[in-house]
This record gives C-alpha cells, structure tokens and sequence, in this order.
C-alpha cells in the first residue's frame, strides 16, 4: 500500500486546523451583551485612541462669537486739549506710566496764552492790591471820599477773580502751576501702560481732531463680550461663569464672570451685549483677539467627551469604555449637552473611566458582526 498521500493528505487536514485555531485568537470575541474582548497584541486594539474622561463644567448654550476689548473702567484714552507740534516723545507702547507722568512736550500756542494770561492777571493782582492799600491809607487821612476806597476793593476783589480763572485755565495744561515751563507736556492722567501711540516728533496737534495722541490702560484686565441672542436671555444672570478661548491658545481656557448684561435688545439684530471681566495676569491676551465664549452653568460638572466617541443609533446614543485592557464595552448614554466638537454626558458614564474616541465606527462594526 503507497502511505505517501495519505500522509500529505492528513499533513494538510492538519495544517488548516492550525490556521483555523489561529486566527480566531486575533479576532474580538463577545463574551456578553455589547462587549468585545481582545487578546494582548491584538492588531484592533492599534486602530483604537482610549482616554480617560475628565469633569468640567456644563455649558448652558453653545460658544459665542466674541471679541476681547480693553477694560473702559481702567482705560484712558489721551487727547490734548491745545494745538501744537509735537516736540519729544517720552511715553512709548509698552512703558508704565505713573499719573502725571509727561508723555510728550509740544510747542503751543495756546498753551503760552495761557502762560501769558496768568501773569498778567497775578501782575494785576498786585498792581491793584498797593492801589487798594493806598486807597485806605489816604481814606484814612480822610484825603479821599469813602466811594474811592470802596472802588479800590471792588477792583482788587475783581482782580482776584481774574487771577483764579486764570489759575484754573493754565492748572489745566500745567498741574503745577509752573510758570518757567514754556512748553506744554501732555501728560498720563492715570496709572497704566502705554498700548498705543498715535503721534511722531514734529508731528501737528489738533485738539479738535477725535483721534487719541496715547492710549493707557490695565492689560492685565480686560473685557470680554459678545451679542447674546433675544431667545436665550433667560439662559443668563450676572455672576455666571464663562469660558472662554481664542485661536492663538487653542489648548488653553481662560475663566470668567458675566458682570453685565444690556436692558436694551437692538431692534435690528434682535439682540443684546453680554460683558464679563477678564484677568489676564501674563498679557498673553490682546485687545481686538476675537474669541469663543462659552457660558456655563454653575456649579455643576460633568464627564466631558469628544464627538467622535458618540455612536448614535435612533434616539440613542452610545460610547465604548474600556473596562480593563482588551475589555471593551458599548454603553448607552445620556447627554446632557451636546456642542458642535464636544459633549457633556449626563447618565452612563463617571469621570475617570476611559473611553473609546478614535475607532468607534470600526468597534461599532465588528460588533454588530459577531
């Protein structure tokens, strides 16, 4: 009897037993309702990006447009109040300035008018206080009629008038009231940082023109606002956190409070503006950044998960979570919030436990397979 094909016929019933056995060993295996189970070293298991989730506050509306403004209760705005060239400048963006501080000198005209007007009017200030004293002295000597003396003090009263107006015109441009200064310094009327600077030496100055000369504010706090939709007004309150982020930071959310909210709904965009204070401790935040504000509700945190995760069915939505390695199991889910790139599970899920956020589709289709 030949054995020789009966030998490779049952080396080759053999063989694909073998390749039978090992295949199922990389393949998932469900060992109960919506769960897969994966071998160490399992090829899927490459496919898949599980994180763990972590708790954060509710949004109560999906982001805003926003855009970041300087804070107008610690900014200034620095016009001169008199004509001229501009001279020197001091102040330059970026310098702190103290109050008082002179941030550029300027040639006027206006400015030695008034100079001139408060010497004149101290000059005749003395002038008329000798004719006052004179005038008592000879009333006295009973050498002029009381209507004389009583002439002289008016004119002196008069006098003195003169010079406090006069005083109070030039105190105006000259704190100090410092009559050897003959130019005019524009100077910083508040404590701050110089962001702005709108002027160049020798540069002509207009008092009537609208445009700041500097501008001083706080960087490090600033204001953050958008136009909230007539419809979901009662959605806010004064003191309501926020979150808010822009595209230069995109892994960074900075915190905040709502602290006004507009009596007035424009009429033609049916809308209002909502403001919230914004600390900015590093100046990493710029005036005019548009931003995303998102309004939260307070004090209530819930696990928060990419869309990706999300696997809808119906009415019903889904997330796989990783029980132990290789364990994986598709839970239902209830959402609380649903935004446009994340979401806020209500019910289902508690944070801490890993999720599934890249590969669900494939998961979903090898489950429903098996």
């Amino acid at each position: 009897m030949n054995k020789l094909p009966l030998i490779v016929t049952l080396c080759c019933v053999m063989g694909s037993f073998a390749v039978g056995a090992a295949e199922p060993m990389l393949a998932a295996t469900q060992f109960a309702d919506r769960v897969l189970r994966y071998p160490p070293g399992a090829p899927q298991l490459s496919y898949l990006n599980i994180e763990e989730t972590v708790a954060s506050p509710v949004p109560v509306l999906e982001p805003q447009n926003g855009r970041i403004t300087y804070n107008d209760d610690l900014t200034t705005r620095v016009f001169t109040p008199v004509d001229g060239r501009v001279t020197r400048i001091v102040a330059k963006p970026g310098d702190s300035v103290r109050l008082g501080d002179p941030l550029a000198w300027l040639e006027s005209p206006d400015y030695i008018q008034a100079l001139a007007d408060l010497n004149d009017a101290r000059a005749r200030l003395r002038q008329k206080t000798i004719e006052r004293d004179r005038a008592a002295a000879l009333y006295t000597g009973e050498v002029i009629a009381r209507k004389d003396f009583e002439a002289a003090v008016f004119e002196l009263e008069y006098a003195q008038e003169d010079r406090r107006r006069a005083e109070a015109r030039f105190r105006h441009l000259n704190p100090t009231l410092d009559t050897r200064q003959t130019s005019f310094a524009l100077r910083a009327p508040i404590d701050g940082v110089v962001t702005e600077r709108k002027i160049l030496p020798g540069t002509e100055v207009d008092n009537a023109k609208a445009e700041p000369l500097f501008v001083i504010t706080d960087p490090t706090r600033l204001w953050v606002s958008f136009e909230l939709a007539e419809k979901d007004v009662g959605k806010l309150h004064l003191g309501q956190p926020v979150a808010v982020s822009v595209e230069a930071y995109p892994d960074r959310i900075f915190t905040a409070r709502i602290d006004f909210i507009s009596d007035v709904v424009d009429p033609t965009t049916r809308r209002l503006v909502v403001r919230s204070e914004l600390d900015n401790p590093e100046r990493r935040l710029k005036p005019e950044m548009y931003a995303k504000v998102t309004p939260l509700a307070e004090g209530q945190s819930l696990p928060r998960v990419l869309n990706t995760a999300l696997v809808t069915e119906g009415v019903k939505t889904f997330l796989f979570v990783e029980r132990e390695p290789g364990v994986i199991e598709k839970r239902e889910v209830r959402l609380a919030f649903h935004g446009p790139t994340t979401s806020w599970v209500k019910e289902g899920l508690k944070a801490g436990e890993r999720i599934v956020t890249t590969g669900t589709l494939l998961l979903n289709a090898e489950l429903s397979g098996q």
